[in-house]
């Protein structure tokens, strides 16, 4: 059998499971109207919850290193591809995570795997929130450490565990701070309480945290008023630009620096990046209004939806999981919702656990509230024609 002839067997049973991906053309900034393989929409799938990604101050702090440092980083860090901007970048998120240090890697991603696959040894184990990001799953994956998975913000299930792990060297819980799935958030403070108990450390991906929860944004840490021991993290996100970044001590970030294939081994980011993200940061941490307009937006969306009958997911976070069940009718809902003029895509397995296809809106500040009021009224006229409230 040739390999198409095989890989098309494979595409065919997604099919069939109404799985089957494919991508989508985006032309024009990332705002929430813009066109869709040639169709106006209105965004509800972006995860640039404060509406910087297309800021004007990130875009002109972009422009000017990218005439002065060019396009491309020309190598990893160790090598050619260090620069001012990058060591300005990890002091400003340094100072905003009030950690030590950090060390900047190319993604978010890249992060989480690097942190994990170098950090936690063969003696060593990795307790691991039930829905971690795939980045988590693939660090703990490819650590010499084992790994046990505890039930979801389960602080009952974790103690259990943490109480049966504790023949081993070193104990590590890692976790996401806002879940990007189900809009949940973890309980740091209970997390971090458990784990002074059972002499673990803990390691929060604030991904979607960062720029959202606590008084200015600093993410789950100021959300609870506490300091794990570790916090990685995205700049595509909140932030509005690219790459990823770890954050604790200034050992730690030594030994990332010695160890972390994924940084070691990559190419950095482009200074024109980390520039566009300092000047997010800025913004971020002396302006609250576009955060405190987000905040309204959740929960006016939520109560609405919630006072429809619809089961929705999560906390107050600009996640908001709209859980329909079958597969097939949530791509069924996904595109009356497009024929309407709105973008938000089906969420289905392996994503998602069997039977809980969802519709999962993402809320930006620079949504309007006509938005809102299009978004509701979809949600309502398509819920009632498929049978769903």
């Amino acid at each position: 059998m040739k390999i198409d002839a095989w890989l098309n067997e494979r595409l065919d049973r997604i099919k069939e499971a109404g799985v089957y991906r494919n991508l989508r053309t985006m032309n024009g900034a990332p705002i929430p109207e813009r066109k869709i393989d040639g169709k106006n929409q209105t965004v509800w799938s972006s995860n640039n919850y404060l509406g910087l990604a297309s800021h004007s101050r990130l875009i002109s702090a972009a422009q000017e290193a990218l005439q002065q440092f060019g396009a491309g980083s020309s190598g990893s860090r160790l090598t050619t591809g260090n620069s001012v901007w990058h060591e300005k970048l990890e002091k400003k998120i340094a100072g905003f995570k009030r950690t030590e240090a950090a060390l900047l890697f190319s993604s978010g991603y890249l992060a989480n795997v690097g942190v994990l696959s170098s950090l936690p040894e063969k003696e060593d184990v990795i307790l691991s929130d039930q829905l971690n990001h795939a980045s988590m799953i693939d660090g703990c994956r490819l650590s010499m450490a084992d790994t046990v998975v505890y039930q979801h913000i389960d602080m009952d299930d974790l103690e259990n565990k943490l109480n049966e792990t504790q023949r081993y060297q070193r104990r590590f819980i890692v976790t996401d701070g806002i879940f990007s799935m189900d809009g949940t958030i973890a309980p740091l403070d209970q997390i971090i309480s458990l784990a002074k108990r059972y002499h673990a450390f803990v390691i929060v991906d604030d991904a979607h945290a960062t720029g959202v929860l606590g008084e200015s944004g600093g993410g789950t840490s100021e959300y609870f008023g506490v300091c794990p021991d570790i916090v990685i993290g995205t700049l595509s996100k909140a932030v509005g630009t690219e790459g990823g970044f770890a954050a604790g001590s200034a050992v730690f970030i030594d030994f990332l620096l010695n160890h972390a294939r994924t940084f070691i081994f990559q190419t950095a980011i482009p200074p024109a990046s980390c520039a566009a993200a300092h000047e997010a940061f800025n913004i971020i941490e002396t302006s609250g209004e576009k955060r405190q307009l987000l905040i309204s937006y959740i929960n006016m969306i939520r109560t609405s939806l919630k006072n429809m009958g619809y089961l929705v997911k999560g906390d107050h976070t600009p996640i908001i999981p709209v859980v329909i069940g079958d597969a097939r009718k949530t791509v069924t809902f996904a595109e009356k919702l497009q024929d309407k003029g709105i973008y938000a895509p089906a969420i289905r397995p392996p994503t998602v656990a069997l039977g809980e296809s969802r519709i999962r809106l993402t809320i930006t500040a620079d949504h309007k509230t006509s938005d809102i009021d299009h978004l509701l009224t979809s949600f309502h006229s398509i819920g009632k024609e498929l049978h769903i409230i």
